[in-house]
């Protein structure tokens, strides 16, 4: 996937958004969202795309990004204005500077997932988290996409590349990242009305007591390990309240591993 053919897919998931399958994902992921990073303590916090959903609003980090994979800055509708545009596969922090980052739908919709990743835990400090939100290809959802791709008849965008939640936990862990939670939600069929959806309602409380592993979309959060450093007491405690400082141009990061 090119640059230009991923920028086409995020403005056709933009749209997607808006309708009555995405309002109901946007309302499930802030929701769990919410409960996941208001203990996450610290001072630096980022999250990268998706400005649909404000994926920080529970959590007290005095410092707060909203960052764009998109080329033109805008505002969020939820509420929070977007602060920087940037390239996911090098972002423009320093090394061990940030305690958070959220990274909803990013992987699905970039060339080189594995080197966002990278990314990510370069920036992160020792023991800061991760939450990374997907489309889960093993659900109804995503044998909707798959029979889209041969029907032509797709039900999220075309463009965007369904990564299985164990798959993440493998880049991950290749990454020495360790995986502490994992949520799955939106258990309805791949309805396009609101009225249907709401006619399936039943099955988002089914669905997690008796398939819980087919929810159409997923959370997972993951802390960066270091070995052979050991921490005593929280790492946050021991930060200077600062901004990152942005990486020059000129350092690019170029490894790369196989999913």
């Amino acid at each position: 996937m090119d640059s230009a053919t991923s920028d086409e897919s995020i403005i056709a998931f933009d749209k997607w958004l808006e309708t009555p399958p995405g309002a109901y994902v946007r309302a499930w992921e802030q929701q769990c969202l919410d409960k996941m990073v208001a203990d996450i303590f610290g001072f630096n916090a980022l999250q990268i795309g998706m400005p649909q959903i404000d994926a920080l609003a529970a959590n007290r980090m005095p410092h707060q990004w909203l960052a764009d994979i998109r080329l033109h800055p805008r505002h969020s509708g939820a509420g929070r204005a977007v602060a920087l545009t940037l390239d996911s596969l090098e972002l423009p922090f320093a090394s061990s500077s940030m305690d958070l980052v959220v990274l909803p739908h990013v992987l699905e919709f970039s060339a080189e997932p594995h080197q966002v990743l990278r990314e990510v835990e370069r920036v992160l400090i020792p023991e800061g988290q991760v939450i990374v939100c997907g489309f889960n290809p093993t659900s109804l959802w995503g044998l909707r996409q798959m029979t889209g791709r041969l029907t032509g008849s797709h039900y999220l965008p075309r463009a965007g590349e369904f990564i299985s939640m164990p798959r993440i936990k493998d880049w991950l862990k290749l990454l020495n990242m360790g995986v502490s939670h994992t949520h799955l939600g939106c258990y309805a069929p791949a309805c396009r009305t609101e009225r249907w959806l709401a006619r399936y309602g039943f099955m988002d409380k089914a669905g997690a007591k008796y398939w819980p592993y087919f929810g159409g979309v997923y959370m997972v959060q993951a802390i960066k390990r270091v070995k052979g450093m050991r921490l005593i007491g929280p790492a946050w405690k021991h930060k200077a309240a600062t901004a990152p400082v942005a990486v020059p141009a000129a350092n690019k990061h170029k490894e790369r591993f196989d999913g």
